[in-house]
């Protein structure tokens, strides 16, 4: 399965450049907060959640982002680029598209390294189904932009 770049929409959801620092600080005390939680089985946002570790697609530098995921089978977890509903996929999107054999997760009180794989045609349709079924805050991410919404799987390697 190939990792397909999915490209921007023309409408969604967008934040203000000026609040990127802000998110940036967000996101690292979410973290912070994520694993103090441990292995008890941290939420975020009101889902199971993990730590991303990506590889920076222009920098090389790691990058760490706090998700929701779904599960996918043994060692394997869903993670949705939705970005809110954003017009752009996120940044941890395009590091994964970049180098998508350079990532971990940290999830359940331990760090794996792990393989991302973009899902297409009727997996992702069938993956979509059972994660708008599970949060259907997704299907409104879907309804603010006219971009596919990406689904990854993240295979334990």
């Amino acid at each position: 399965m190939a990792f397909e770049k999915t490209p921007r929409g023309t409408r969604g959801s967008s934040m203000p450049s000026f609040t990127v620092p802000v998110m940036k600080f967000v996101n690292n005390q979410m973290i912070k907060r994520f694993r103090r939680s441990g292995a008890s089985g941290g939420k975020t946002m009101g889902l199971d959640g993990l730590v991303l570790t990506t590889v920076g697609a222009k920098t090389g530098q790691k990058r760490q982002t706090l998700l929701g995921w779904f599960p996918d089978g043994d060692s394997a977890w869903l993670v949705v680029a939705s970005a809110g509903g954003a017009a752009t996929n996120p940044a941890w999107y395009h590091n994964l598209a970049a180098h998508p054999d350079q990532a971990q997760v940290e999830v359940g009180g331990k760090t794996v390294n792990v393989t991302a794989a973009q899902l297409s045609g009727p997996e992702r349709d069938a993956a979509w189904q059972r994660i708008t079924a599970a949060q259907p805050r997704y299907a409104g991410y879907e309804k603010k932009t006219d971009r596919l919404i990406p689904v990854i799987r993240l295979t334990e390697s």
